[in-house]
């Protein structure tokens, strides 16, 4: 099994790959794609198509010759790929990933979506709620105080522990599932106590890679 990943944020190359070691897959079976530029262009309004789109077409492509599954770690880039057919193997995005595995995971009660940026918010709570509607699972977005702030200021030990004590309060405050909206969050979980842990993009995309051989 060898999956691909494409990132646009540098630091989610580690992120997947200690997921992907949890699930018991080899560095020699991973293949990693950091391009930040795809990601700024998209925030910078450009739309995509075009030159844009056909960069990020060929990104893929490029990162599934001789893989079986590629994984988009980057929610900007989703629209993007839902938009370009027949890819030659399977394409997940780690957003819907996690969106999908917290609906299962709810057996019909309220999901709490955590995201660090405000621009996240209403993708986030669109996303998760189309996922959720079979099960019945209400779904709640809410923003991480100094989240977002904090990662950009390199205090990724305030950042995570800011996102541990927003998962707690979820969970006291009746979640039955607590999802972190960004793969970078992920760390935060062995922070939570008890025995509840927040889901992430990483180990949820990694489930969906491994399914899809």
């Amino acid at each position: 099994m060898r999956i691909s990943f494409l990132h646009t944020i540098d630091g989610n190359q580690a992120v997947f790959e200690h997921a992907a070691t949890d699930a018991g897959l080899l560095p020699t079976q991973l293949r990693h794609d950091v391009r930040p530029d795809l990601r700024e262009a998209l925030g910078q309004g450009l739309a995509p198509d075009g030159a844009l789109r056909d960069q990020v077409r060929d990104a893929v492509r490029h990162l599934a010759d001789d893989a079986d599954a590629v994984i988009i770690t980057c929610a900007t880039l989703g629209p993007v790929v839902d938009s370009i057919p027949d890819w030659p193997v399977p394409v997940i995005r780690a957003d819907v990933a996690l969106a999908k595995a917290a609906a299962a995971a709810s057996a019909g009660k309220p999901i709490m979506v955590l995201c660090a940026l405000g621009s996240t918010v209403d993708a986030n709570r669109a996303l998760f709620e189309r996922h959720a509607q079979a099960s019945g699972a209400s779904v709640t977005v809410r923003l991480v105080p100094d989240a977002w702030t904090l990662f950009q200021a390199g205090d990724r030990s305030a950042c995570l522990q800011a996102c541990a004590h927003a998962a707690q309060e979820a969970y006291e405050q009746g979640a039955e599932v607590v999802a972190f909206a960004h793969p970078w969050m992920a760390a935060a979980g062995a922070l939570v106590q008890g025995q509840r842990q927040p889901l992430d993009a990483a180990q949820a995309a990694l489930q969906a890679g491994l399914q899809a051989r």
